[in-house]
């Protein structure tokens, strides 16, 4: 393992209590709230960002026009993040974390910038994808850092503030963008990053201080070949994810042609990165056990978290006849409980260690995902709103002690491409997820409604009041179906921990840190 915050050997007893007790608080402890704060700033951006611009979207095309492709404002930035979530963590183990956390906050400022000057959708799409390659460093680093600049037994703190900061976002979010594009003007849905960032981006410079690395006498490599080939896999497939029965059919010529060549790409990855001396992508991440459960059970909760945020808001006022608003706070309320479960979820591991309590929240997720197909008809708001309240809680009593103990089996030199894998695959699922279960709504409104039925014509049509009373339940068993196959989702993800992952995560000894991280 690689010298910085955090070294160690692997514990024997792959239990975190014994690694807890040998645990040393690092230097400079109570000088890290400046560098607290400007993570949970760079958070702020790149979860403000989900959610901000999804309200100005009337707004936008009435200036810029480009209705047919609008939907690239989100696709191009989701596409942006993930692809280049790999990349960015292996420089931040090459590299240090510091620079590129600094040039990722400078390149999302500077899409922010760019994007409040759009002249066209094409430019605003162009632009927004900008803001995506310096979000994914966001993400990817500042979840890395909240490893590194806490030890095992204070990890659950920060990162549940920092999922704290995208429960706030998605509540507040949607409204700030919806009161700046009413009264203010699109435009400010952008420029307001700006000084938020500048002060993220102050308090990284001038209080994130990184333990000089002993020089190891060779020049740090870095594969850009394998930058480059994973960067147009990824691109490609995603595309052909996004795009697939929306753009144009599924076994059209464009969808057959992208899949095609994003295989090939995958190819080229595998053959590129096996080759490189310092891959992007290095095998460990898969041949390690822990790692490769915890990659694919994320992925499976990315996939599963589709059914609630996409579909939940229709169902809610197509079936239950709630304003948007009201929808909105019937998918909200997971966004309250999943920090307080994620906070408190320490209680849960200590005692039982990682995986199991990743299995019990998991398990209870299942149930409960299972249990919304069984709700009576037309039904109530607070009967979803409560399945979502304990959905989060099951999530977040799944999610955080995967992410903390992964995060707890290797040291600072592969902290940053582990924890980049890790949040590959959920954003990976969920991409998956929006097509899939799309395919599969639109395929019961079909068979229900006997013709080519999709969500979004159909629910256009309720809003129009010209849909008789049997569209409604159309669109109940079409939500019914993708809840079931979400419940799905988790069920996969329970049997990759019961079968893949250790009963006890190979956690690190830590050591005391080498040098101050925040001065």
């Amino acid at each position: 393992m690689g010298g910085g915050w955090m070294q160690g050997e692997r514990n024997s007893v792959d239990d975190t209590r014994p690694a807890l007790r040998e645990t040393a608080r690092p230097p400079g402890t109570d000088r890290r709230g400046p560098v607290v704060a400007a993570l949970m700033l760079s958070m702020a951006l790149a979860a403000l960002d989900s959610t901000i611009v999804s309200t100005a979207v009337p707004q936008i095309v009435g200036d810029l026009g480009g209705f047919s492709v609008f939907s690239w404002l989100f696709s191009g930035y989701l596409l942006a993040v993930t692809v280049t979530l790999p990349v960015y963590g292996k420089l931040s183990d090459t590299f240090g974390r510091k620079p590129v956390l600094v040039v990722g906050a400078a390149l999302f400022l500077a899409g922010s910038l760019l994007c409040a000057t759009a002249w066209n959708m094409a430019a605003l799409i162009a632009f927004r994808i900008v803001q995506g390659l310096g979000g994914g460093a966001l993400q990817g680093t500042v979840q890395t850092l909240a490893a590194d600049l806490y030890p095992l037994k204070e990890r659950p703190r920060i990162q549940a503030r920092l999922s704290t900061v995208w429960a706030v976002a998605a509540v507040a979010g949607p409204g700030i963008g919806g009161v700046l594009a009413a009264y203010a003007d699109w435009r400010w849905i952008f420029l307001v990053n700006l000084p938020i960032g500048a002060v993220a981006l102050w308090l990284i410079v001038r209080y994130l201080h990184e333990p000089e690395r002993k020089p190891s006498g060779t020049r740090p490599r870095v594969d850009w070949a394998g930058a480059l080939a994973v960067f147009a896999c990824g691109g490609v497939l995603i595309t052909a994810l996004v795009q697939g029965g929306v753009a144009w059919p599924w076994l059209s010529t464009p969808s057959i042609a992208l899949s095609g060549t994003g295989l090939a790409l995958a190819a080229l990855v595998v053959l590129v990165e096996r080759r490189a001396a310092e891959p992007i992508i290095p095998g460990w991440v898969w041949r390690r056990r822990t790692i490769a459960a915890v990659n694919l059970a994320l992925g499976a909760l990315g996939l599963l978290m589709v059914a609630p945020s996409v579909f939940l808001p229709t169902y809610a006022q197509s079936v239950l006849g709630l304003a948007p608003v009201a929808a909105g706070f019937v998918l909200s309320v997971w966004t309250l409980s999943w920090p307080v479960s994620a906070a408190l979820s320490q209680h849960v591991y200590r005692r039982i260690g990682f995986r199991n309590t990743a299995l019990l929240g998991i398990g209870a997720a299942a149930l409960i995902l299972l249990a919304f197909p069984f709700l009576p008809y037309p039904g109530a708001a607070w009967q979803p709103a409560l399945l979502m309240l304990l959905l989060g809680a099951a999530l977040g009593l799944f999610q955080l002690p995967l992410i903390v103990g992964v995060q707890s089996t290797v040291g600072w030199a592969e902290r940053g491409t582990t924890t980049a894998s890790v949040l590959f695959c959920r954003q990976t699922g969920q991409t998956i997820g929006a097509s899939v279960f799309g395919a599969i709504a639109n395929g019961v409104l079909a068979a229900r409604l006997g013709g080519a039925s999709d969500l979004d014509s159909v629910t256009r049509a309720l809003d129009a009041g010209t849909a008789p009373e049997s569209t409604r339940r159309a669109i109940a068993d079409a939500v019914h179906a993708v809840y079931l196959g979400a419940a799905g989702a988790a069920a996969l993800a329970f049997l990759v921990l019961l079968v893949l992952a250790p009963r006890r995560f190979p956690v690190l000894k830590t050591q005391p840190a080498e040098d101050d991280t925040a001065r």
